[in-house]
């Protein structure tokens, strides 16, 4: 077998598909498009996309990011609808219709019935003269001049083209609701974004009989004596009010142990940081981390209206996915 020049073809390929997308870049129908985001700005039910072959997968993508991103949205396979799946379409809807040709006989199949129950729809092809182009409220000629593929046949750049349109769609609509991060994470509730967006505080605080706590009176060594219990490097110092008065950390412990000082019987409130950072129980984990990340501290307490909670340390962040 000869050598091939592998990394030249992918160069080759990739240089291709960047070109067909500046393209559509450069010949963007502005009052198309404006038709096109205001039918879906205001549809009523839910964004229905459809396509044959490869650009069903697109349309399967474009469906999904459209869905997390604010727009109900779903895909039904053309095939399947002209044998029932027609029924999942409602006069509520809009329909996105994807194919390079224009003509693909099961979506044109289709556009009989979707004319019929007056259902908006977007045409997203390659060529403005065809019945799907012809048959829409609104076409975005996604077209390209030539495939990355060198037969020029399968699928490549038209295909890329494709789903940036379709993504430039979604986040058109993203911003025009003012689509929110807290709103993107209940689309994504099971992944570490979900968790990094929803997750709270207070879930994850140690509290109650967890806590490490001491009064100022209490001693170093007694003092050290919680945070060996409690294992999370430090120990929170109160008054009898369980008003926070400082804590003591391990850092504090080596300064302390520079100083020579008597463990047995000083207390720890002539050693502890005072004036210590903090944050809310109703607050974003993500924010504790930021909090961390900026005082470079391993540990957090946990204050609500002056009064201690509970604390939180890198390892419960790492644990929680949070990190």
């Amino acid at each position: 077998m000869t050598q091939f020049d592998f990394i030249a073809s992918i160069k080759r390929t990739i240089t291709s598909e960047r070109d067909a997308v500046t393209e559509l870049l450069s010949r963007l129908h502005t009052s198309a498009l404006e038709v096109a985001c205001e039918l879906l700005i205001n549809c009523k039910g839910r964004i229905v996309v459809t396509g044959m072959g490869k650009s069903g997968h697109i349309g399967n993508k474009i469906a999904a990011t459209l869905a997390s991103t604010g727009s109900p949205s779903f895909f039904v396979h053309p095939g399947e609808a002209a044998h029932g799946d027609m029924g999942m379409i409602t006069e509520n809807d809009v329909v996105i219709a994807l194919s390079n040709s224009g003509e693909s006989s099961e979506i044109i199949t289709l556009l009989p019935l979707i004319k019929r129950l007056n259902i908006p729809l977007i045409s997203l092809t390659g060529n403005d003269n065809s019945s799907l182009a012809q048959a829409a409220d609104s076409h975005l000629n996604v077209g390209v001049s030539k495939e990355a593929c060198p037969l020029d046949l399968a699928p490549s750049s038209s295909t890329t083209v494709a789903l940036v349109m379709g993504d430039a769609l979604a986040i058109a609509l993203l911003e025009a609701r003012g689509f929110t991060a807290e709103e993107f994470a209940f689309s994504h509730p099971g992944g570490s974004l979900g968790r990094r967006l929803l997750l709270k505080v207070k879930t994850i605080m140690h509290c109650g009989s967890q806590m490490p706590q001491v009064t100022a009176s209490t001693s170093i060594k007694d003092a050290l004596m919680e945070m060996t219990q409690k294992g999370l490097g430090m120990t929170t110092v109160v008054n009898e009010l369980g008003h926070l008065e400082g804590i003591f950390t391990d850092g504090d412990l080596r300064r302390t142990l520079d100083k020579d000082l008597d463990l047995h019987n000083t207390p720890v409130n002539e050693v502890m940081t005072i004036n210590c950072a903090s944050i809310h129980p109703e607050k974003l984990a993500a924010e504790a981390l930021q909090v961390m990340d900026e005082k470079k501290i391993n540990a957090l307490v946990v204050i609500d209206q002056n009064q201690l909670v509970g604390v939180l340390n890198m390892h419960d962040l790492l644990r929680a996915g949070v990190i």
